[in-house]
């Protein structure tokens, strides 16, 4: 029974751990595609922003909402 307990722990630990790395990884992405999102919109000539229905004072909220989605 003991070696069964400790073999439970270690692997609620090492589940946590995973978890922990995976939200970090997942979070890495979403700021990555959020900066990438502002660098590219910006980059954009005011004409061209509004051709997409963007204003240039909306890109980061824009960004923000592709990259992590909008609340709702």
């Amino acid at each position: 029974m003991a070696i069964f307990a400790d073999t439970y722990v270690q692997d609620g630990f090492s589940v946590r751990i995973a978890e922990t790395l995976k939200a970090t990884a997942e979070r890495m992405i979403q700021n990555h595609q959020y900066r990438t999102t502002v660098r590219e919109l910006s980059a954009l000539t005011s004409r061209d922003l509004a051709d997409l229905g963007i204003n240039a004072s909306n890109i980061r909220q824009v960004a923000h909402d592709c990259a992590y989605g909008t609340k709702n």
